[in-house]
């Protein structure tokens, strides 16, 4: 019974390292319509998530996840350049409780992230999106479907997020 137990945990944990990177542009699928706030208090629905046709990249944080930290700065510091080489927008949407999300304003402003920040407190687009770790980070086509994703964080995996957005761009997936 045990060596049954291992063997099912060990195809468990393999199968999410194989779901942690997914490219989905076989089979994109819609941006899930969701109320969330901004950093200002007001109610703002996912579907209103827009880049006129263009690119866009969500990723989930915390402002008490380090990888969520390192990965959004390492974002920051390419982000001017993403913009005025393909025209990507970025949400970055906290999904800190009521308790932490007064903290994410001061985080944002202190760090200078020029990024669209919308917060999750209640976790149901984060549901609705099925994450499970964060950071997790999807890129949608200029149809505002979700054609790939990302759990997780190591250093220089943001390149990945732009090359796709280039191949989105480009034609190669839709």
């Amino acid at each position: 019974m045990k060596r049954i137990l291992t063997i099912l945990l060990c195809a468990t944990v393999f199968c999410g390292v194989l779901r942690s990177q997914e490219d989905l542009s076989k089979r994109p699928l819609p941006l899930p319509s969701v109320d969330v706030k901004t950093m200002n208090g007001v109610v703002f629905n996912t579907k209103e998530i827009n880049n006129d046709g263009k690119p866009i990249i969500i990723c989930f944080f915390a402002t008490w996840c380090k990888p969520c930290m390192i990965e959004l700065s390492a974002i920051a510091d390419e982000y001017e350049d993403w913009k005025a080489e393909t025209g990507v927008k970025i949400y970055a949407v906290s999904i800190d409780d009521p308790r932490s999300s007064a903290k994410v304003a001061p985080l944002v402003n202190g760090k200078g992230w020029e990024y669209e920040i919308l917060l999750d407190v209640n976790s149901e687009f984060k549901r609705a999106m099925n994450v499970g770790d964060i950071p997790h980070t999807f890129v949608l086509n200029g149809n505002k479907e979700i054609v790939w994703q990302h759990a997780s964080y190591s250093p220089g995996v943001e390149n990945e997020y732009i090359e796709v957005v280039k191949k989105l761009i480009a034609g190669e997936n839709k």
